[in-house]
């Protein structure tokens, strides 16, 4: 973490998902980080909605928002969203600030930034620790498929030939 964050990295982090194969953080996980309500947050990119393209912003399905909700929901009749959440990507995040226009907006989206930079580096990391390993398991396959062929060829009993049946003289009467 910087040492002037706002938010600790972790939280942002956790509140990161990969839906439809994007990175993607929910409006309400926006609304909490930037200190707004979930309502004015929406209302903000509906009146902006051409600076939201289909890859910078888009809506969760019924589906998907079920799986999202947590297995108990205690809600009255009334209470709850009447509508699906909107995923953002790493873009819209970076147009949310511009679009709130306030200080800590633009300070939340700087810290959301550094954390999908995090995850790049760290997925890259592990691709290269991947393609290391897969070289290595390549190797070492070779290697052993030497030794134990060795090690069966020694455990394979030598041909023995074959003994004659009767006296050991000559040939034949």
């Amino acid at each position: 973490m910087t040492e002037n964050a706002i938010v600790p990295v972790e939280r942002i982090e956790r509140a990161i998902l990969v839906i439809r194969g994007h990175r993607v953080f929910l409006d309400a996980d926006l609304a909490l980080l930037y200190e707004v309500e979930v309502k004015v947050l929406n209302q903000a990119v509906k009146r902006n909605m051409k600076r939201f393209s289909a890859d910078f912003m888009f809506q969760l399905t019924k589906d998907e928002a079920e799986i999202l909700k947590p297995p108990v929901v205690t809600s009255s009749s009334w209470g709850g969203r009447r509508y699906q959440p909107y995923a953002f990507t790493e873009q819209g995040v970076a147009m949310l600030s511009s679009v709130l226009r306030s200080q800590r907006a633009v300070q939340v989206s700087i810290e959301i930034m550094r954390a999908f930079v995090r995850l790049r580096q760290m997925f890259q990391q592990n691709v290269d620790l991947a393609r290391k390993l897969a070289a290595l398991e390549k190797k070492h396959d070779a290697q052993l498929k030497v030794v134990f062929d060795a090690i069966r060829e020694l455990m394979t009993p030598p041909a023995k030939p074959k003994r004659r049946i009767g006296f050991g003289g000559g040939e034949g009467p």
